[in-house]
């Protein structure tokens, strides 16, 4: 139990140094392409209404940092199908980042 609860802290603390340094060397610009053709907006707008924008400044957003970023745009990219390669889904997070959430 123990050495599965310290095995799980090491893959989430990799996991978050990693999606931290994604965001400083990935293509915001790309990321906002792949986010286009996605649809994520219209996506969001029918969720949330408006541009869909709603979804990232609403006070009870649940992406509290760049793990969960990533990890929320990995979940996306397969709920829609979008067939990203993991450094897309890096750019598509980086774009976020750089719009909305502003992680360091």
């Amino acid at each position: 139990m123990m050495k599965s609860l310290l095995a799980g802290s090491v893959i989430l603390f990799a996991a978050g140094a990693s999606a931290a340094a994604a965001f400083a060397q990935d293509d915001a610009k790309a990321g906002k392409v792949l986010y286009d053709k996605a649809r994520c907006a219209a996506c969001h707008a029918s969720r949330f209404g408006g541009d869909g924008s709603l979804i990232y400044t609403r006070p009870e957003h649940k992406v509290k940092s760049a793990v969960a970023l990533l990890k929320q745009v990995r979940f996306c990219a397969a709920q829609v199908g979008a067939q990203w390669f993991p450094d897309e889904e890096e750019h598509v997070a980086a774009y976020l980042n750089q719009q909305y959430y502003k992680f360091k």
